[in-house]
Parts: structure tokens; C-alpha cells; sequence
């Protein structure tokens, strides 16, 4: 499980408008398993080399997490692939986590936001509220009353966009054994601020 702070952020005015048609987001197995293989690399090299997530390491060691790549960019098509998410994981008790990547869709960060509170509200309607949450990270991350280029932001800095689906009694007793988890995010932000941003920015985009 990845556990990165997840307030959600004020919406990033982007001046890039995205014109996605049906067809534009159309992967065939090759590219999808090169997403598959770039977000692998973007939580070894990013997410648990800078410690980001104390508990990312252990699943994937113990190969629990699901990576699903989805190529339509429709919302409803998109939110329909996030229920059948929590299907899989309602299916196979082996799986701790699934990581549902939208490679080609979701590049405008309001875009997304309205995505992940629907997902939210998605969860609550079906049931599975305290069962599952969800987790947000996207290329063009911003957290509230940030800069664009604050390297804080990189620790939710994803290099396609994506919504984290996990089990919310895992995750309490992951925090429960950790000691002082409330400290985590801070110390993250510490983390990425005494890097740098050109330094996280080249770190994301080496797993690319």
C-alpha cells in the first residue's frame, strides 16, 4: 500500500486543454504492458526509494499489488473499470492494493479531481465505504496553498494518472504498527523540499 498524503488539492488552472476522442487512448498490449513496466519503476525508484510509503516495499515483495491499465477515456467507462477494481479485490484476498492507471486520459488536473470524487462517492453508493479509499496521484499534482513547482507536490507525482484503490483495515494496521505514522507526510514533504524540484523532477521522469 502506498500511504502519501491524500488532501485533496485545489484545482491547478491548466492553459492546456486536452481533446481526447474515443479513439485516441486505444493501447495495444505492447504499450500497455510499457505502462505496466514505467509504474513499477515509478514506485521502486520514487515512491520507496525516497520512503515515501513505509508499507510499499512489503507488497511488493509479497507481489500484492494489481496494476490495471485503462485505455478509455470516457468518465463513465472510467468509473465503471474503477467499480470492477473493487470487484477484483472483493474477489482475491491475495491482493492487497490495485493501481488503476489512465495512460491516456485525465490530463488536465480539474479533470481528474472531478474523477476522484466520483470515485469517492462511487464507493460510498456501492457499499463499500470503510471497506475500501482511494488514494489520488497524477502527473501535475498540486497540493492546496502550493506552488506548481513546490517539490512537495512530487511526492503525489505520478507519471501517468492514476487512482489507488486499498483496503482501509490493512491500511489501519500498517499505521497501527508504525511508529508515529501521523509524521509520515511531513516528513515526505521535508524529504522532497531539501531535494529539490529539479532533482524530483528528473527522478519521475527517469521512470518514463
Amino acid at each position: 500500500m502506498l500511504y502519501i498524503r491524500v488532501t485533496f488539492a485545489a484545482m491547478e488552472k491548466d492553459p492546456e486543454k486536452a481533446a481526447h476522442s474515443k479513439d485516441s487512448a486505444a493501447y495495444d498490449a505492447d504499450k500497455t504492458a510499457t505502462v505496466i513496466v514505467q509504474t513499477k519503476k515509478w514506485i521502486v525508484e520514487v515512491v520507496v526509494g525516497c520512503n515515501f510509503c513505509p508499507f510499499a516495499a512489503r507488497e511488493i515483495k509479497g507481489n500484492s499489488i494489481h496494476y490495471q491499465v485503462e485505455t478509455a477515456t470516457e468518465l463513465a467507462a472510467c468509473l465503471q473499470s474503477f467499480l470492477q477494481e473493487c470487484v477484483r479485490l472483493d474477489q482475491d484476498e491475495t491482493l492487497a492494493t490495485t493501481l488503476l492507471i489512465f495512460p491516456g486520459g485525465f490530463q488536465r488536473f480539474d479533470e481528474y479531481l472531478e474523477l476522484v470524487a466520483l470515485a469517492e462517492k462511487l464507493l460510498k453508493k456501492s457499499g463499500y465505504e470503510g471497506v475500501y479509499q482511494v488514494a489520488s496521484f497524477h502527473p501535475r499534482y498540486r497540493f492546496a496553498k502550493t506552488v506548481a513547482d513546490d517539490p512537495a507536490n512530487y511526492t503525489n507525482r505520478s507519471i501517468y494518472p492514476m487512482l489507488h484503490l486499498l483496503r482501509e483495515e490493512q491500511v489501519e494496521k500498517a499505521l497501527a504498527r508504525y511508529p508515529h505514522p501521523e509524521k509520515i507526510p511531513d516528513d515526505n514533504i521535508d524529504f522532497a523540499r531539501a531535494k529539490g524540484e529539479a532533482y524530483m523532477r528528473m527522478l519521475r521522469e527517469s521512470c518514463i
